[in-house]
């Protein structure tokens, strides 16, 4: 009996290596699961150690061997997709002249027809969901919308206020032309996103105009319906479209370059100031 404890203990303790060593190369859903199947490892070595019949001994180590088998492979499996380097063929749209706040809708377009879908921008920025919530200033307060609920402002125009949209109106509408293929991955780690790369599928985001992490004094506060945001007029969308060691690299709309670089890493971390928002689809 305390040699199967020990054996079962030490395939756990495998498992968590495992997990530690792949933890930083593999999306949130894999490590997600490879955490629950240790928690149900450690359950089945209680199991083991508290009963004594051989038949449900041997039965749980079937299956702890089974699972180990099959966490290794996958894990392995996603490792090995992660790329190197990836820069893909995706159509560059630009925003202009028509839609000089319109860069998220834009590169949405992008996206879409990466993926076989007949979308342009100008049908897409009629459809975005817009919160109207007039500007104004009061006290020394700014009183407007909130690009997480809709569109904020005069897409068509900067002679009037106006910002731009979030990830969740955007994640909303893209769903309208792909049902139940859209993935919103706000909040992953880049490495999450260098796998979906690797996959032959783009990514759109939100980042900065200039493609680096902006200073406090770039961002303002508003009072909106659903409560107070921090934001910057710097804010600006990309179709994300490969990498390799050094570089980013993405389809512009607002200055109409395809595969346009940034240095990698002040890329990555523009794109976690502005919240890591970032949409994309799968496949089937």
């Amino acid at each position: 009996m305390e040699t199967n404890g020990i054996i079962l203990y030490s395939i756990i303790g495998l498992l968590f290596l495992i997990f530690l060593m792949i933890g930083k190369k593999v999306s949130l859903l894999i490590k997600t699961f490879l955490f629950s199947s240790l928690v149900a490892m450690t359950a089945l070595g209680v199991y083991l150690l508290h009963f004594k019949n051989k038949e449900e001994i041997a039965f749980a180590k079937e299956i702890t061997e089974q699972a180990t088998k099959t966490i290794s492979a996958l894990a392995k499996k996603k490792i090995e997709t992660v790329k190197a380097s990836v820069k893909l063929d995706a159509p560059v749209i630009s925003q202009l002249p028509e839609l000089p706040r319109g860069c998220e809708v834009t590169s949405l377009a992008m996206l879409l027809q990466y993926a076989g879908i007949d979308a342009d921008k100008m049908t897409l920025a009629k459809e975005i969901t817009k919160d109207t919530t007039p500007y104004e200033k009061k006290n020394g307060k700014i009183y407007y919308g909130n690009p997480n609920d809709g569109f904020i402002g005069d897409m068509y125009s900067l002679e009037g206020p106006g910002l731009g949209v979030y990830h969740k109106p955007i994640a909303k509408l893209a769903n309208n032309y792909l049902p139940d293929r859209v993935v919103d991955l706000t909040g992953s780690d880049f490495e999450d996103l260098k796998t979906v790369l690797s996959d032959d599928r783009p990514v759109w985001i939100i980042t900065t105009s200039t493609f680096q992490k902006l200073s406090d004094d770039n961002f303002r506060t508003w009072v909106t319906p659903s409560g107070t945001i921090k934001i910057t007029y710097s804010e600006h969308s990309v179709l994300v479209t490969g990498y390799d060691k050094d570089y980013v690299y993405f389809n512009d709309p607002l200055t109409n370059e395809k595969n346009k670089k940034a240095p990698i890493q002040t890329f990555i971390d523009a794109w976690v100031q502005m919240g890591s928002q970032a949409i994309t689809y799968t496949n089937s």
